[in-house]
């Protein structure tokens, strides 16, 4: 064999060995390439599923949230109707012109403190300073010393005219916080109780009349009674 011969040979086997190993490379390359789009594709077709489930959630947020706003809307409706039910009950209601009190000289007692030889009306006995309260929703038509007009046995009073046509009266007053032409509703405060005028004691003097002026007096327990207010 010859020396030429015997060279070629080692370079054959290196050119195939070197042949081998690219083609082993490539196959790598190619295994890899397959792994990273199967990956690829792997990771694709996850997507769409975490993005239904967000949406998904994100809907059932949105309908809670609608659900809730609702319920909150129909709760302050009904409070309102509540509200408005309240007031006009209350508009139509009657109610004392103190509270804690004693009641005292009553509806045409005799006595020689009362002008006319009988009481006019009905005496809550209360510290100086006590809240009155309109009796019920109205005007105020006379207010101010001298029983507002009234005469001096009065003291400090307050006349009101309500919507049925009767007036109530209040006298003997400390203090009077309303003025004429004022409409008033049930229970608004008015005045404070005192001692002024011809008065023995601390109290109020209540009368329901049948006009704003003295002598129309009407026995204001039995008025009160028929409106559901038990003296």
């Amino acid at each position: 064999m010859s020396k030429r011969t015997m060279s070629r040979r080692p370079a054959t086997s290196i050119l195939r060995q070197r042949a081998a190993v690219v083609a082993a490379g490539f196959g790598v390359s190619a295994a890899l390439g397959a792994g990273v789009a199967f990956a690829a594709d792997s990771a694709q077709g996850a997507l769409p599923s975490v993005s239904a489930a967000s949406i998904e959630a994100q809907a059932t947020a949105q309908a809670k949230a609608a659900d809730s706003a609702k319920q909150a809307a129909a709760k302050a409706k009904q409070a309102a109707a509540k509200a408005k039910q309240d007031a006009v009950k209350k508009a139509a209601s009657w109610i004392d012109p103190v509270k804690n009190y004693t009641l005292s000289a009553g509806y045409a007692q005799g006595g020689s403190m009362w002008s006319t030889g009988k009481h006019s009306g009905q005496d809550f006995a209360v510290p100086v300073g006590t809240n009155v309260m309109a009796v019920h929703g109205g005007t105020v038509v006379k207010t101010g010393g001298n029983g507002a007009g009234d005469g001096p046995a009065y003291g400090n009073a307050v006349v009101i005219k309500h919507g049925n046509g009767t007036y109530s009266q209040y006298a003997h007053l400390s203090r009077v916080d309303v003025h004429v032409g004022q409409s008033v509703t049930t229970g608004q405060h008015i005045a404070q109780s005192g001692n002024t005028g011809n008065s023995s004691g601390p109290h109020l003097h209540f009368e329901i009349r049948t006009t704003p002026n003295y002598g129309s007096a009407v026995n204001p327990v039995s008025f009160m009674h028929s409106k559901g207010v038990h003296v």
